[in-house]
C-alpha cells in the first residue's frame, strides 16, 4: 500500500510514511512436529496432524452455527446427570407441570361453558396469565378461542423449561448458559406464531388475500436463498435500495486527512464561525463500518456535533482478508487510536483530545487510555464510551459463545479462513435474539409475504466487515474469557495497563435493551475507575440506542455523575436514584463536552485539501 500523507487544515503536508504498528505479543509458534529424543516408530509431522483436527473443527462449525459439538455434549450431560441426582428438583417439575395441564384444562372447559351460556356468563374469564406475551401474539385473533389457549399453554411450557434448565446446584454456569440457549432455539422454532396452521393472523391474512401472501412469501424465500448463494461464493452482498454510502450514507462533507494499514483518519468540515479548541476524536468498532455515526443528516451524530461547534475526527477501518490474518489488538491500538492521536497532534498541536469509542471501538480506548495514563501522557482531556465493555463478567447471552472451549473451537474455525466473517458473528447475534431477529421476521416475510421497509440501519447493518484472525482470538481469550483488562494483567508493551490509573472525566452510555454489551456490565466502569464517571442509561439497544437524535419520539434517558470520593453505588439503586429525561441523550453529551473544555473557542480554521473527500477509500471495501 502506498505510504499515507495527511494533511493540515492550512494545506501544509505531514510528514509520509506507511504506519506499522509493531506488535509487542508474537502469535505462538506452531510446532515443526520434529521428534527429539530416540524416534519411536515413524516420524509424525504433528503440525500437519494438528491441522486435521482445525479443518474437522471447521467442517463441523458449519454444521453447528459455529457452536462445538463438545460443549453442546459437555453441557446436556452436566445438566442431565445433576437433574438427574436432584429428586427435589424433579418433584417441583413434575408438580408445575400438573398445574400446566390443570390451568388447560381449566380454560378450556370455562371457553365451552362461556360458548353454551354466553349471556349467563358475561365476558369470557381470562385464563391464568403465563410469561408477558412479546410481540409474536401481539395481534388481536390470539385472543380468540382457540389460539388463546394454544398461545397460553405455549407460554407456560416456554416457563416450565426455564425452570427445568436453570436453578440445579452443581450444573456448572457455562453450561447452564449453553442448555438455555439450546432450549430457547428449540422452543422459539416450536412457536405456534411459526406455523401457517396454527397462527390465526396467517391464516386470516391467506383467506381473505386466497393464498397470494404465501406465494409472495415463496418468491421472498427464493429471492434470499439466491443471495445467501451468491455471498457464499464470495459476492458481495445487495444493498437495500435508496440507501447508498457517500450518496445518502456517510454524507457529512469532510477529507481523509491520514491513512495506514489499519485505518484512515477523516477531519469533518467545520459548519460554524467557532469552533471548541479541543477536537473529538470517534473511534468505532471495527466489527462494523464507521458510518452508523454518520447515517442520513437527519440522524448523524457526526453531523450533530459539528453543527455543535466541535471538530471531529473520525477512523474509519479497513476491512481486513486473509492476508491481515495476523493483525491483533495491539494492531489496532497502535494503528489506529495512537496513530490518529499522533496525527490530530500534528493538525491540532498542543490540544486535548476528547476521545469517544464504540462497543469495541470504546473497549480499545480503555486500553489506551490506561496506557496513557500511565506513561503520563495528557494528551486525552475526557473520554466518552458508547455501549462499550470494560469488565466481561456479565456480558450477557454471548457468554455462549465466549467459554474456553468454545473460544478453541471458534479459533479452528478461523485458522481455516485467516478471519470470522461479518455475516457469521451477525449470525450468532440474531440466534441471542431469535424471536425478534429471526423468527418475527420469518413470519412476516414468508408466511406474511411482506418485505421488511429499507432503512439506514437495515443498510449499515448489511454491510458487514470482517475480523482477523489473531485480533479475534486474542479478543475473546484475553478479554471474555481471562478477563485481563478488568483484573490489571492486560499487557501494552510488555507492562500491565490499569484502568484505575485513569483520571480524565469518564461519560458511558449504556442502553436498556443491548444484548451484545448489556447495559449492568457496560456500568461497571464506575467500579473500575477512580475518574469522574457520568452514566447515562437510554432506552433502545445496542445499535438504535445509540442513534437517538433529538426530536426521535419516545426517547427518554436517566443520567447521572459521580466523583472518585463517592461511594459505589450498584445498578439496581442508580436505576432507581437517578433522574429520568424525556428525549435524546445527545445534548446531554453536547453539554458534558463543553464542561470539559477549558480554553476559549477558536475561529474555525479552514481544511486542507486532504488525501481524498470523506468517507474515504477504506468504508467502500467489501
Amino acid at each position: 500500500m502506498d505510504d499515507g500523507v495527511a494533511t493540515n487544515f492550512d494545506g501544509g503536508n505531514l510528514a509520509a510514511g506507511k504506519h506499522l504498528s509493531a506488535r509487542t505479543d508474537e502469535a505462538p509458534k506452531r510446532s515443526t512436529g520434529k521428534p527429539t529424543g530416540r524416534p519411536t516408530g515413524r516420524s509424525r509431522d504433528l503440525g500437519q496432524l494438528h491441522d486435521l483436527d482445525r479443518t474437522l473443527h471447521a467442517l463441523e462449525g458449519h454444521l453447528t452455527g459455529s457452536l462445538s459439538p463438545t460443549i453442546i455434549s459437555l453441557a446436556l450431560a452436566d445438566w442431565l446427570l445433576h437433574l438427574t441426582n436432584a429428586p427435589g428438583k424433579r418433584l417441583d417439575l413434575w408438580l408445575k407441570a400438573c398445574d400446566i395441564h390443570f390451568a388447560t384444562l381449566t380454560d378450556g372447559s370455562r371457553r365451552l361453558l362461556a360458548a353454551d351460556e354466553p349471556e349467563s356468563t358475561g365476558s369470557t374469564p381470562e385464563p391464568e396469565p403465563g410469561p408477558i406475551p412479546d410481540r409474536r401474539f401481539a395481534d388481536s385473533a390470539w385472543q380468540q378461542p382457540p389460539f388463546d389457549l394454544l398461545h397460553q399453554n405455549y407460554l407456560r411450557w416456554e416457563d416450565w423449561w426455564q425452570a427445568a434448565t436453570t436453578g440445579i446446584n452443581g450444573v456448572k454456569a457455562s453450561h447452564e448458559r449453553v442448555v438455555g440457549f439450546l432450549t430457547r432455539q428449540c422452543l422459539d422454532a416450536c412457536s405456534p406464531a411459526n406455523h401457517l396452521v396454527s397462527n390465526p393472523e396467517v391464516l386470516n391474512t391467506t383467506m381473505a388475500s386466497r393464498g397470494t401472501n404465501l406465494l409472495r412469501g415463496l418468491s421472498n424465500l427464493a429471492e434470499d436463498l439466491h443471495g445467501a448463494q451468491n455471498r457464499s461464493a464470495g459476492e458481495a452482498p445487495a444493498k437495500v435500495p435508496h440507501y447508498q454510502v457517500g450518496r445518502d450514507l456517510a454524507v457529512t462533507p469532510g477529507k481523509v486527512v491520514f491513512r495506514n494499514d489499519q485505518m484512515e483518519l477523516i477531519q469533518y468540515t467545520p459548519t460554524t464561525a467557532e469552533v471548541r479548541a479541543e477536537p473529538i476524536l470517534m473511534i468505532p468498532a471495527w466489527i462494523m463500518k464507521y458510518y452508523i455515526l454518520d447515517l442520513t443528516p437527519q440522524n448523524s451524530l457526526v453531523r450533530h456535533l459539528v453543527a455543535e461547534g466541535f471538530t471531529v475526527f473520525m477512523i474509519s477501518w479497513r476491512n481486513p482478508g486473509p492476508a491481515e490474518r495476523h493483525w491483533g489488538m495491539d494492531d489496532y491500538r497502535a494503528g489506529g487510536i495512537s496513530a490518529a492521536l499522533d496525527a490530530i497532534a500534528t493538525i491540532r498541536p498542543g490540544a486535548s483530545v476528547h476521545a469517544c469509542g464504540y462497543c469495541l471501538g470504546g473497549t480499545l480506548l480503555a486500553i489506551e487510555a490506561a496506557r496513557l495514563a500511565r506513561e503520563g501522557d495528557r494528551r486525552l482531556a475526557s473520554m466518552t464510551l458508547l455501549a462499550a465493555q470494560t469488565d466481561f463478567t456479565e456480558a450477557g447471552d454471548i457468554k455462549v459463545f465466549t467459554s474456553e472451549d468454545q473460544v478453541a473451537f471458534l479459533d479452528d474455525i478461523m485458522w481455516q479462513r485467516g478471519y470470522l466473517d461479518g455475516a457469521e458473528m451477525a449470525g450468532a447475534f440474531k440466534l441471542l435474539r431469535a424471536n425478534d431477529l429471526i423468527w418475527t421476521r420469518f413470519v412476516r416475510q414468508y408466511l406474511l409475504g411482506e418485505r421488511e421497509v429499507g432503512t439506514d440501519l437495515t443498510a449499515w447493518n448489511a454491510d458487514s466487515t470482517r475480523l482477523p484472525h489473531r485480533m479475534h482470538a486474542e479478543y475473546l481469550q484475553r478479554l471474555f474469557v481471562r478477563n485481563e483488562l478488568a483484573q490489571g494483567h492486560y499487557l501494552v508493551d510488555r507492562r500491565p495497563v490499569v484502568l484505575s490509573d485513569i483520571r480524565v472525566p469518564i461519560f458511558a452510555v449504556g442502553t436498556e435493551t443491548d444484548h451484545i454489551a448489556p447495559w449492568r456490565s457496560v456500568y461497571k466502569i464506575r467500579l473500575l475507575s477512580r475518574a469522574e464517571v457520568t452514566f447515562v442509561l437510554t432506552k433502545g439497544g445496542h445499535n438504535a440506542g445509540i442513534v437517538s437524535e433529538p426530536g426521535h419520539k419516545g426517547r427518554h434517558y436517566r443520567m447521572a455523575s459521580d466523583g472518585p470520593a463517592d461511594p459505589f453505588v450498584d445498578p439496581d439503586t442508580w436505576l432507581d436514584q437517578a433522574q429520568h429525561f424525556e428525549g435524546s441523550w445527545w445534548p446531554a453529551w453536547t453539554n458534558w463536552l463543553r464542561r470539559q473544555c477549558p480554553r476559549k473557542p477558536i475561529a474555525a480554521p479552514a481544511p486542507g485539501k486532504g488525501l481524498c473527500a470523506a468517507p474515504g477509500t477504506y468504508v467502500l471495501q467489501t
